[in-house]
Order: structure tokens, then sequence, then C-alpha cells
């Protein structure tokens, strides 16, 4: 009975501890006239509220005061037709373990709008705008540590990260790649976008050097770096792989980014996982609404391997950049 007690008390403290963070939105000038829109969690000591975000909520203080100095920053780009809050369970993760996190909407490529959803070059830009709005304009900026800075990336989001860590990916492979596998999720949403096709220009000038750590969970158009493209990749990196990912089948993807970084990453495959598995744990309303994102297979524990995800993106991100 004491042990039980113990149990309970310990988790009931953790409990109150968990999630103790701030959080603000901001949009950002965009190219066209089309905003940025970042959410951006922090630590906190200010109370929280149970808040709405569309198709769930999450605990946090609106507008509370930033705790801490010299906190690293995590940039989080989505996949195609996802959002800011794609991943929003593992940025509180990271807010909570003393974090500051930018999650961006890429303009264009998100689930209201996906009419630049194959100008995938466009995406790194929106990423070092994001540093650059966190780091000169964020009213919290003061707490922020300039040379602590690292990015999260999911499937599309994955290959922005690796662009801006400094990949030079050769898009005159996608046609290639495409001819021998029509059934890919790119090349299907490249036939859907004929009349715009993906750009084929150098990626150079995209690469972000005061990133100096990555997550990449399955990144698409994995297939366009060689090892050539990747040689400047040289920062710490922890890549993912969802073992029944029928989005972006293996070997083509996250096994071709592994092959060609010149320094052996951090790599984990998720057995049982899907490639939608990476995203937050669907709510119920989310579920109705688009169940192909939030459908596991049976036997797949999606909110237990969130847990473990997150545990390991953090303790990732404390180890390469420094628990300050």
């Amino acid at each position: 009975m004491l042990k039980l007690i113990t149990f309970l008390a310990v988790s009931l403290m953790w409990a109150a501890q968990c999630h103790a963070a701030g959080f603000q939105s901001a949009r950002l000038p965009g190219e066209g006239g089309v905003a940025i829109e970042l959410a951006i969690w922090y630590p906190s000591a200010s109370g929280t509220a149970m808040h709405d975000i569309g198709v769930t909520t999450q605990q946090v203080a609106i507008g509370g005061e930033v705790m801490g100095t010299s906190l690293p920053l995590i940039i989080v780009s989505h996949g195609t037709g996802g959002y800011a809050f794609s991943h929003y369970d593992t940025a509180l993760a990271l807010a909570d373990a003393g974090f500051i996190v930018a999650a961006l909407t890429h303009p264009g490529d998100n689930y209201k709008d996906q009419s630049r959803a194959v100008d995938i070059l466009a995406r790194p830009r929106h990423v070092t705008a994001a540093i650059d709005y966190m780091l000169r304009e964020w009213r919290g900026r003061a707490a922020l540590a300039s040379d602590g800075i690292g990015i999260f990336g999911f499937s599309s989001g994955g290959f922005t990260a690796l662009v801006n860590a400094g990949g030079i990916p050769d898009l005159a492979r996608v046609p290639v790649h495409c001819t021998a596998h029509p059934g890919d999720f790119a090349c299907r949403l490249l036939a859907e976008h004929v009349q715009r096709p993906i750009p084929v220009s150098s990626s150079k000038n995209l690469h972000d050097a005061r990133i100096k750590a990555a997550v990449i969970a399955a990144p698409a158009l994995g297939f366009t770096f060689d090892a050539a493209g990747l040689r400047n990749v040289n920062i710490p990196l922890q890549l993912w792989r969802a073992q029944d990912d029928d989005i972006l089948p293996h070997p083509w993807y996250a096994e071709a980014v592994r092959h060609a970084l010149p320094m052996a990453p951090e790599y984990h495959v998720v057995q049982g996982a899907g490639h939608f598995d990476f995203l937050a744990p669907c709510s119920e309303q989310l579920a109705r609404i688009a169940p192909p994102i939030c459908v596991s297979q049976a036997g797949f524990d999606r909110v237990a391997f969130h847990h473990s995800f997150n545990r390991k993106v953090v303790a990732f991100f404390s180890k390469a950049l420094g628990k300050r």
C-alpha cells in the first residue's frame, strides 16, 4: 500500500509539472504576400489552462512569461498538408524539457492550401525566416541561445531539414524515380500538379549554418540525396523510419538518406508503424474528420509510441545542443 501511495504521489506531482508551457502565435511576412504562421511553445511558470486548437486541445499558458535563459530553439517543419500543430505533443515535451519551439505552417503546403505543395525548395526559406524572427523580433528573444538551434522535420519537413542542414538534393532524379515508381506519394502529388512542375534549381544558398542538430522522421524525396549532396551535413542527426511506411516506401527514403550521410545518424526503425504514426495522436474529432492520418495498424499503439518517441527526441536535442 505504501508503494502504491508513493507511486500515486509521484505521478500526481509529475502530472502537475507536465506541460508547464507558455504559448504564443505569430505571423511573418511571406513570399507573395502569404504569411508564415508560427506556433511557439516555451518553458513558463505562468498558470496553464486547457485551450482549443481546432481539432484537439492543449494545456498551456497563453502569453505566459518565458522562464529561463540561454534556452535552445527548435524549429518544427511539418509534412505536406500539415500545419503548425501537427507535432504539438512533441513541441510540448520539448518545452517541458527547457526548449523553445517554433513550428511553422508552410504557406502553400498545408491542410488549407496545397497550391505550392511541389515548390519544395520554398520550405527551407520559410525555416530561415522563422529563425530570423525568433532571434531578432520575438518578444522573448532575450531567453534564446543563438548558438543552440535545432530542427525537427517530418516527411516533406524532413527534406526541408536536410536542405537547411546543408544538403543539396538532385531534383532531376525525381522524374526518373517516378517513371519507375509512379505509385509513390510524391509522384502522385506531382501528377496532380502537372501545371506546376517541381523546380530543379540548386539549393546551395539554402543552408542555414545556425542549425546545429536535426531530428528527421520519414524524409520525403530521400532518393534525391547522394553522398555528394549530403557531404556538408556534419551536425548530429537523429533519423527515424516507420517499418510499414506505404507513403514513402523502403528503401528509397529514410534508408537512402542514412547511407548518404557522411556521419552515421542515430537511427530508429519503428516496428509496426506507418507513415502517419509520427504525427501527434489524434483526438476523436480529428479521427472522424481525417481517418487516413489517424488509423494505425492493428496492434500498434500510437500513444505509447509517442511517449517513447518524444522522450528520445528530447534526449537527443539535450545532448546535441546542451542542456541549458
